[in-house]
């Protein structure tokens, strides 16, 4: 299937690695110009020259940490800038720290409101007169499966996240007469360096290995594993494609089965 998605100008946040990472990847293997960026510069740069080695796709890396409000619209400015428009826009940013309620304090929830809700708040805003200009667009939010269900030992995931969710929906209807599209995209247990470092911490609290942690998470997924950054980024691309336009105000889990609920 044709995504309609060559020589379309894609911004991805957070992007050197990660299910950010992967979103680019899979959008510049579909033939989308693809922007990203990173916190370090180099991680950035680097990240695009692996994506521009195995799709012959040009990748344009840049320095922004989305928690900053200057740093994240400069960035979306100069990246918009840079590849003559803007049709796709990812909002991705690190997961906050683990934590039970009583372990946080106030700077923590502050940096995680910054992190997680509010980067998605001014990635949107600086994006929406790119989007006017050239006729409409796609937002995409990754977030999280706590969107459906609290996670243990993650709290501040589970306050923002639905947040963002709720966010989007809102902009999904609010947005949608002017052609932008605005979905989220909830994973489960993707393999990545999060989910490693996740199931490092489980581990040390529960005083058993991360490989008993990890059998434990697969067993409780009905497909009996964890997915791959790819399957992740493959449908990231879809949701951001002409192949999915008339999908709006709607989370997607790609989890494996592991939410059961309806």
């Amino acid at each position: 299937m044709d995504l309609g998605l060559t020589d379309q100008p894609a911004i991805v946040t957070a992007a050197s690695a990660g299910l950010g990472y992967a979103t680019a990847l899979a959008l510049a293997r579909e033939g989308a110009r693809v922007a990203l960026c990173s916190r370090d510069l180099e991680r950035a740069g680097k990240a695009a020259e692996r994506i521009e080695q195995e799709t012959g796709t040009t990748v344009r890396a840049y320095a922004a940490d989305v928690a900053n409000a200057d740093s994240l619209r400069g960035f979306i400015d100069r990246a918009a800038e840079d590849l003559g428009g803007l049709r796709v826009l990812v909002c991705n940013a690190g997961g906050p720290p683990p934590g039970g309620f009583t372990s946080l304090t106030e700077a923590h929830w502050e940096k995680a409101f910054q992190l997680t809700l509010m980067s998605v708040v001014r990635s949107v805003h600086a994006a929406l007169p790119y989007f006017r200009a050239g006729g409409g667009g796609r937002v995409l939010a990754i977030v999280s499966s706590s969107v459906k269900r609290p996670l243990d030992n993650l709290t501040l995931s589970n306050a923002y996240r639905p947040a963002v969710q709720g966010l989007c929906k809102s902009l999904s209807i609010e947005l949608a007469p002017n052609n932008v599209q605005v979905n989220c995209l909830a994973p489960g247990r993707i393999l990545t360096e999060r989910i490693q470092q996740l199931d490092e911490a489980a581990a040390a609290r529960r005083g058993i290995t991360w490989q008993e942690v990890r059998a434990r998470s697969e067993g409780e997924i009905p497909m009996r594993r964890l997915g791959t950054p790819d399957e992740f980024g493959r449908v990231a691309a879809f949701l951001c494609s002409e192949a999915a336009t008339y999908i709006n105000g709607s989370t997607l889990l790609v989890d494996g089965g592991a939410v059961t609920s309806l």
